[in-house]
């Protein structure tokens, strides 16, 4: 009895020492890794590059930079040329010419001596020298007339003996001349209707663009908040890692202290090692996710190509949205562009509806113009004369023409009548699209909300079993691979949480997209 005693404690005694020992050794292994932390030698390691960014940070540089925001922007601007491509049919075009001619034609005329004799066999000849210039401006009018207001000069000289008045002659006119639709053609809506039809395709095009930004914006806010996931979830492995690391060192104690089976310390490093692959898979997921955000940038090929961290530093709400699903409807109608879109292809159908019926007409135009012109054997004896009006034309009429059956006319008319009902019924399909979208992305939104608390009640209810789990365990109730699928539920539990969490913000994020107010959101004007 005593020899069993001695035993006993003798074994308890070498355990002390044992334990002791490793307690030193601990001790001093820590203070020579404080000693190397502190040490010179660790500012030889190359810093790992980090980037910080919030939400409103990563938006605004997509919006920069972002690849499909540049393709849709130079798009636009083409549309905006096109406006003054059309204005540009009425402009004033201004004509400045000079023009140079000398004539000399034969005379079947004789030439006289002495006593009336016909001399020579040779006709005589005409020298006739012109210098002429003009000076115009050319304008159509978007009452759909035409005037063209004209000065000439000319100067006229014969050599030789003549019977002119003046030889130099110059001669001035000046003339006006009007053409006038009445019927076809006439009235600034109709002549202006191809510079609003261009003007409704920008703005088609810049609703198109707003579209682009908006589902940017949206990609952005889903894909930071994935990257907040990924390090959350990272987060969470790494934290399973440590509480499975600290169940295999309390086996390996009882182990040594005898009081476990070495059986329960191989499942504690089983337990670790698949720990171990979850964080390496999580850590996988965060790189991968920041390169997907830093895509949406459109960095150089090279920025692309370096490896930095990326820490999104924003922090998921998780306040109930307070919106209604009538008011989300209404704010959806009023400011989705493909709605715009829709509306003003309505606009132009209505306005190539109305030009083409204005082509069924007949063409009925007037016609006039007046002139005044002067003669003198000076420039300014000829002016003093235009200006006098003594010498002038005046004139006018009007011209009627009508194609038989104009069955052209017909059926454009009939084409745009088609067209302009086929942009009705497909605004009313939008419309009923958008209503679709938008109460899907509501129930979306109240779905993950409710998930949040669902996620949270569960996690708790993790923690708990767990804990009891473990004091069970301590008290030798229970194993350690309960104890390892206790942990791993708790990691479950924990993912699921930061999953609905995010999801929220990520449909909050679609919420916005559907009602087409993530540009009020983020206070971003697009001129």
């Amino acid at each position: 009895m005593q020899l069993h005693t001695y035993g006993w404690t003798s074994r308890i005694t070498i355990r002390t020492v044992w334990l002791i020992n490793c307690l030193l050794f601990s001790s001093l292994l820590g203070q020579s890794y404080i000693a190397i932390a502190k040490s010179p030698l660790t500012a030889l390691i190359d810093p790992e590059p980090v980037e910080t960014l919030t939400l409103n940070e990563a938006v605004l540089r997509a919006l920069e930079s972002n690849l499909d925001i540049t393709i849709g922007r130079q798009a636009r601007d083409v549309r905006l040329t096109d406006i003054m491509l059309q204005q540009a049919q009425f402009d004033p075009t201004v004509e400045l010419s000079s023009r140079y001619d000398r004539t000399i034609t034969p005379l079947n005329r004789p030439i006289f001596g002495f006593d009336n004799m016909v001399t020579g066999s040779d006709p005589d000849s005409f020298d006739q020298n012109d210098i002429s210039m003009r000076l115009g401006l050319t304008q159509k009018l978007y009452s759909g007339g035409m005037f063209d207001l004209a000065f000439d000069s000319n100067r006229n000289s014969v050599a030789g003996q003549t019977f002119f008045l003046f030889n130099p002659a110059y001669t001035n006119t000046l003339s006006l001349n009007l053409s006038q639709p009445l019927l076809r053609d006439f009235g600034a809506d109709i002549n202006k209707t191809q510079i609003s039809i261009a003007r409704n395709a920008a703005t088609t095009e810049h609703h198109v663009f707003v579209d682009q930004v908006l589902t940017v914006i949206k990609d952005v806010e889903q894909t930071y908040w994935e990257l907040v996931f990924t390090r959350k979830n990272e987060k969470v492995a790494k934290a399973t890692l440590k509480a499975a690391q600290e169940l295999l060192a309390t086996n390996r104690a009882k182990v040594r202290a005898g009081v476990m089976a070495e059986i329960e310390v191989l499942q504690a490093q089983a337990g670790v090692a698949s720990r171990v692959e979850q964080v390496l898979v999580a850590q996988k997921a965060v790189r991968d996710q920041e390169d997907q955000l830093r895509r949406l940038f459109s960095p150089s090929e090279e920025d692309l190509r370096q490896d930095i961290v990326v820490l999104a530093t924003d922090t998921p709400i998780q306040k109930a949205n307070t919106s209604t699903l009538r008011q989300d409807i209404e704010t959806a109608l009023k400011n989705r562009p493909e709605v715009l879109q829709a509306q003003k292809n309505i606009e132009t159908g209505t306005l190539n509806t109305t030009l083409a019926k204005n082509q069924l007409l007949p063409s009925l135009s007037l016609e006039g113009g007046v002139g005044l012109s002067g003669l003198g054997k000076t420039p300014q004896d000829s002016l003093d004369r235009t200006s006098s009006s003594d010498f002038y034309n005046i004139g006018g009429g009007l011209i009627l023409s009508y194609p038989l059956g104009n069955r052209a006319a017909q059926s454009q008319y009939n084409r745009r009548v088609l067209e302009a009902n086929q942009a009705k019924a497909l605004l009313q399909r939008v419309r009923h699209q958008v209503i679709i979208d938008t109460k899907e992305a509501v129930r979306r939104v109240k779905t993950d909300f409710k998930r949040i608390r669902t996620t949270q009640t569960a996690r708790q209810l993790a923690e708990k079993q767990l804990k009891a789990e473990q004091e069970r365990f301590q008290l030798g109730l229970s194993t350690t691979r309960i104890v390892l699928e206790f942990q791993g539920d708790l990691a479950v539990a924990r993912g699921n949480e930061q999953r609905a969490i995010v999801d929220y913000n990520q449909s909050l994020a679609n919420l916005r997209r559907m009602t087409a107010t993530a540009l009020d959101e983020y206070q971003i004007v697009l001129q």
